[in-house]
C-alpha cells in the first residue's frame, strides 16, 4: 500500500468539497470515515471505494468528474478504486433529479453508449489501479424471490417523500412503478462489491443512504456516503446534464472545449474554480480576490480557467491552438481555417444537413437553433425551419458560435 500522511490529514483532504445539507449526516459520515481509514491502516487492506455512472448518453461530462477527481483522492492514498458502468441501471433511469420519467433504454442503447466510457474515465483515474464494473453482470440475475426481499427492506413512503416524488405527486405528474426500482437496484450495487465507500452528487444522497441499509441487511459493515456539490451546466443555472445538452464532454476536441468554457456566465466561474480545476483553495481566494478589486477582468479570469481545463484534458500543447482558434472564431468572427467539407447530394432540408454533417444531437435542436437565429449560410442568417438546400458551390454552413462545416456540391 502507498505511504499515507496522518489520518487528520486524510480526512481533511477526502471530505473536502462535500456537501450533505444536513450537518448531522456530514458529521456522522466524517466520524464514520475517519473509523474506516483507521481500520485500513491497522490491516493493511486498502478501502474498496467506488462511483457509478450510467451510459445513457456516450459522454462523460465534466459534472461527472466532481465525484471521479474525489475517487482519484482515494486511488492516490492507496485504496482500491472501482468504476461501474450503471449498463443495467440505466436501464431504469434515475429520478433522482428529474420532475418527469427519463425515456427507457435498450441494452444496445446502453452498452453502444458505453463503449468509450473506461477511455475516458483513465483520463482522470490511473488505469492500472482501477477496477471497472458494469452492473448487468448481478443485476440481470437477480430472481424473483431475491429482489422481493430487497424490496421488503424499504417502505413505499421512503420513496415518495423525496422531493422530487412529492413534487411530481402533488402536481399529479405520474411516477412509474419502475422508477421506485432504481434506488434498490443501485443499492444492490453496493452489497455485490462489498463497498466500504460510495461517492456522487448530492442529488444522489437517498441512493447513497438506501446503499448502507441494504447493506446492513445483508450482514455487512454501512458503506460510508460522501456526496459532491453539483457542477451547473453551460447556462449558469441547471445542473450539468447530457439530457439538457447544457454540457462540456470530457473528450470533445480541444476548440469545442475552450469555447464552450467561454460560454459559462460570469455568475457560474466560482463553481467551476471550485469543483473541475486543479487549483488550491488558496489560488481560488486570490482569483475571487483580483476579481473583486477589479485587478482582473471577468473574461480574463475565465480564459484562465478554459486553460486550466483544456489543459487537464488534452495536455497544455492543445492550449495555445483553442485560444488561438476561439480569439479568431468567437471574438473575431472568423470562419476556421480548417473546418471539414460535407457533401450534398441533390437538394436536402437543412435540419438533415446539420443532424447528418454532426453539427446537432436531433433534428428538433436544428430547428430550435434555427428559430433562435444561430444558424447562418456564408453571411446570411437562416430563419426558415424547413429550409431545403441544392448546394451548387462550397457554401460555410455556421451553428452556434463555433461549429462550422463547408458545404460541397
Amino acid at each position: 500500500m502507498a505511504r499515507r500522511p496522518p489520518i487528520d490529514e486524510q480526512v481533511s483532504l477526502l471530505m473536502r468539497g462535500s456537501e450533505f445539507g444536513d450537518d448531522q449526516i456530514k458529521q456522522s459520515m466524517q466520524d464514520e470515515l475517519r473509523a474506516h481509514l483507521q481500520d485500513s491502516e491497522r490491516s493493511g487492506v486498502p478501502l474498496r471505494v467506488y462511483c457509478g455512472f450510467d451510459p445513457t448518453k456516450p459522454d462523460i461530462h465534466l459534472g461527472h468528474t466532481v465525484p471521479m477527481r474525489k475517487l482519484r483522492q482515494f486511488q492516490e492514498l492507496g485504496h482500491q478504486a472501482i468504476f461501474v458502468i450503471g449498463s443495467f441501471t440505466a436501464m431504469v433511469g434515475d429520478p433522482s433529479d428529474k420532475d418527469a420519467a427519463r425515456p427507457r433504454l435498450t441494452f444496445e442503447q446502453v452498452m453502444a453508449n458505453a463503449e468509450t466510457y473506461t477511455e475516458q474515465a483513465f483520463k482522470i483515474l490511473d488505469r492500472e489501479q482501477t477496477e471497472v464494473a458494469y452492473n448487468h453482470e448481478w443485476l440481470s440475475k437477480l430472481t424473483m424471490d431475491e429482489f422481493t426481499e430487497m424490496a421488503s427492506r424499504f417502505t413505499v413512503q421512503q420513496f415518495l417523500v423525496r422531493d422530487n416524488f412529492a413534487k411530481r405527486y402533488e402536481n399529479g405528474t405520474p411516477i412509474w412503478l419502475h422508477e421506485l426500482f432504481y434506488s434498490l437496484l443501485q443499492s444492490y450495487d453496493a452489497v455485490v462489491l462489498k463497498a466500504d465507500v460510495q461517492l456522487g452528487g448530492t442529488e444522489q444522497l437517498f441512493n447513497l443512504l438506501a446503499g448502507r441499509k441494504l447493506q446492513e441487511s445483508f450482514g455487512l459493515t454501512p458503506q460510508v456516503a460522501l456526496t459532491m456539490p453539483v457542477l451547473v451546466g453551460t447556462d449558469g443555472h441547471m445542473r450539468m446534464s447530457k439530457s439538457t445538452g447544457n454540457y462540456i464532454g470530457i473528450d470533445e476536441p480541444a476548440k469545442e472545449m475552450f469555447g464552450k468554457v467561454m460560454s459559462i456566465p460570469d455568475s457560474a466561474m466560482l463553481n467551476y474554480f471550485e469543483l473541475v480545476t486543479r487549483w488550491t483553495p488558496k489560488q481560488i481566494r486570490e482569483i475571487e480576490r483580483d476579481l473583486e478589486d477589479g485587478k482582473l477582468h471577468p473574461m480574463e479570469a475565465k480564459m484562465k480557467l478554459a486553460r486550466e481545463i483544456v489543459a487537464i484534458y488534452h495536455g497544455d500543447e492543445a492550449v495555445e491552438a483553442a485560444e488561438a482558434s476561439f480569439r479568431r472564431v468567437v471574438q473575431q468572427g472568423d470562419a476556421p481555417k480548417d473546418m471539414p467539407d460535407f457533401e450534398v447530394d441533390g437538394t436536402k432540408p437543412l435540419v438533415d444537413i446539420m443532424l447528418a454533417a454532426g453539427l446537432v444531437k436531433s433534428k428538433s435542436e436544428a430547428r430550435r437553433l434555427i428559430k433562435q437565429g444561430g444558424v447562418r449560410l456564408d453571411d446570411a442568417t437562416i430563419e426558415d425551419t424547413e429550409l431545403s438546400l441544392e448546394i451548387a458551390k462550397p457554401t460555410v454552413l455556421r451553428v452556434g458560435k463555433r461549429r462550422f462545416v463547408r458545404l460541397i456540391p
